[in-house]
């Protein structure tokens, strides 16, 4: 391994206002109110990340992005004049990390970027579309010389709630148009002496929306190309950033590529760093799993970008130190995969030896407070699939959010089939967080950190007893009072939505069992079902039924990420 990739995206958030906060990209349009005192401040923060990444010693940073810093006719002269000014800082950016640190700049890319001008222009002709984007990276890699490569992301496009006029969209559709694609880039990065690296993270729409467990959409998308400027880049599960999830056995199946494993320490979907969420472990295992994969290139860890959330804690930039449970995370695995080292000695080199001993028992709480009681284990151990996608391995808690409902009560009471062990499970992980809070004051670590986790959790728990347990108004009442206890004591945020109703679901339990039995598969293949309904007729019929005013469906599934629509594409 020799490519040890983290992202760098956090000094670009500095006094970003909105209550929650899409951490998938930096906010461009948020820029434009930067004064020189706030471009100033950026800049030291940079030198500030820089100076802490590599001295844990990563050698590559991730910056966004392509479309904000390449030139095209067809944009309107305001669009233009927006990417000058964008390229004269990123420029200086560029340098401060590769001259001032020794550290290779990587720029992340959609396909396509598009404005309404360009769209305009264009048309919707494939072959031209794809001649654009060519040019656009062209332009880019020949104008900014520091640049060692960039990052394409293909199944997945900006988000909803994005009102950048240069936005991205799903361009390509199946496995032969990324195989030509790929195909169409790759001399470009050849002749220059770069690196292209390619993820493989879908979220299910189209035919190439299974491209990161399906062997065959893998294997046809990288057809014929053999080149050493290409990397596959690959989260290290079937589906996001979860727990409970196997290692992707696609590292295995395409021995002669280059690869890296994506890992996140600022867990999206864990508190992201809010509490210990600690990866260590994790990596280790990974690790030795892959010992013996071929041609494994290196890590690419998230320590910034991921979610739609209202937790603000940046990495290497917390001055009172609260983003600690990130550093260990970032520590752990450059520690783990560059310097072969255990997740105790990681620990120990980063709080040094007295801290040690009491932090490592505090992460061990902590990592089985997370896998026993924030995931439901008979649900997470299970493999399910819907369409083009993995069920993720938890769905009570998303992001910021608590679901506390009847649906979820459903959901949960057909899928898990020994309740009292999941509830026995959560009160004995429960019943750690006084000793949780001793080894914190002993290791000189966030107090009130891990008093917040107990809370939070404590409200988990009594939601998982909403789920299995019969109907108690008295238990009603204790989730409304734990509810509004939490709300008074944590600050906004800094603390999760607690989203309860306990209104029945117009769905019965029977029907539930019936549609799920029918929708979703426990292998991986497809079957002639599918084939035939769940994903062709399906996504037609919800598009056919979905209701005509957006405001009907939950927000948090209309705005965040690209929306429930591309899950039916």
């Amino acid at each position: 391994m020799d490519l040890f990739l983290i992202d760098a995206i956090g000094p670009f958030f500095r006094n970003y206002k909105r209550k929650r906060v899409n951490w998938s990209k930096i906010p461009f349009m948020h820029l434009e109110s930067f004064t020189a005192q706030d471009w100033s401040a950026v800049e030291n923060e940079i030198r500030t990340l820089a100076a802490a990444v590599s001295q844990q010693g990563y050698n590559a940073v991730t910056l966004d992005d392509l479309a904000h810093l390449a030139h095209h006719p067809a944009h309107l002269p305001e669009t233009t004049a927006r990417i000058n000014r964008l390229r004269g800082k990123f420029s200086r950016f560029f340098d401060i990390f590769t001259r001032e640190f020794g550290l290779r700049v990587f720029l992340t890319t959609d396909a396509i970027p598009l404005t309404p001008a360009v769209d305009e222009t264009l048309g919707t002709n494939r072959t031209t579309l794809e001649d654009y984007y060519r040019g656009l990276v062209r332009s880019v890699l020949d104008d900014f010389p520091q640049l060692s490569g960039l990052i394409l992301r293909i199944g997945e496009s900006d988000g909803n709630d994005v009102t950048d006029p240069i936005r991205t969209r799903l361009h390509l559709r199946n496995a032969k148009d990324t195989n030509r694609l790929l195909k169409g880039l790759l001399p470009e990065f050849e002749s220059r002496d770069k690196q292209l690296i390619f993820r493989t993270w879908t979220v299910g729409a189209h035919p190439i929306g299974d491209l990161i467990w399906h062997r065959d959409t893998l294997a046809n998308t990288l057809d014929g190309i053999h080149s050493r400027h290409l990397i596959v880049s690959m989260k290290h599960g079937e589906s996001d950033f979860f727990r409970y999830l196997p290692l992707n056995k696609a590292f295995f199946r395409i021995p002669h590529h280059r690869k890296l494993i994506e890992l996140q320490a600022r867990r999206e979907y864990e508190g992201a760093g809010e509490y210990p969420s600690f990866i260590g472990w994790d990596c280790q295992r990974f690790a030795r799993e892959l010992k013996d994969v071929p041609n494994m290139a290196g890590i690419s860890v998230w320590c910034q970008t991921g979610g739609w959330h209202r937790f603000r804690r940046r990495a290497f930039l917390e001055t009172d130190h609260s983003d600690i449970w990130i550093r260990l995370n970032t520590a752990a695995a450059i520690g783990v995969f560059k310097h072969h080292l255990g997740p105790g000695h990681t620990v120990a080199n980063l709080l040094g030896n007295p801290r040690a001993e009491p932090a490592i028992q505090l992460l061990r709480h902590a990592d089985t407070a997370i896998h026993e009681l924030f995931y439901i284990g008979d649900f997470a151990r299970q493999k399910l699939f819907f369409r083009r996608v993995r069920i993720p391995p938890v769905l009570h808690i998303y992001w910021d959010s608590l679901f506390i409902n009847n649906a979820v009560r459903n959901a949960m009471q057909h899928f898990v089939t020994s309740p009292a062990r999941n509830l026995r499970g959560g009160e004995i992980a429960a019943d750690l967080f006084p000793e949780m809070i001793a080894l914190a004051r002993n290791a000189d670590l966030p107090v009130r950190d891990i008093e917040h986790m107990r809370d939070f959790f404590s409200l988990v728990q009594l939601a998982r007893h909403y789920y299995f347990l019969p109907h108690d108004d008295h238990l009603i009442r204790q989730i409304k009072d734990a509810k509004a206890a939490y709300k008074n004591r944590w600050p906004r945020n800094h603390r999760y939505r607690i989203r309860a109703s306990f209104s029945p679901f117009p769905i019965r339990r029977s029907t539930l069992t019936w549609a799920s039995r029918l929708l979703l598969r426990r292998k991986r293949g497809y079957r002639i079902f599918d084939h035939l309904f769940t994903i062709h007729l399906s996504g037609l019929l919800y598009r056919m039924l979905k209701p005509r005013d957006p405001a009907k469906t939950p927000k948090f599934l209309r705005k965040s990420a690209m929306g429930i629509d591309s899950l039916f594409k």
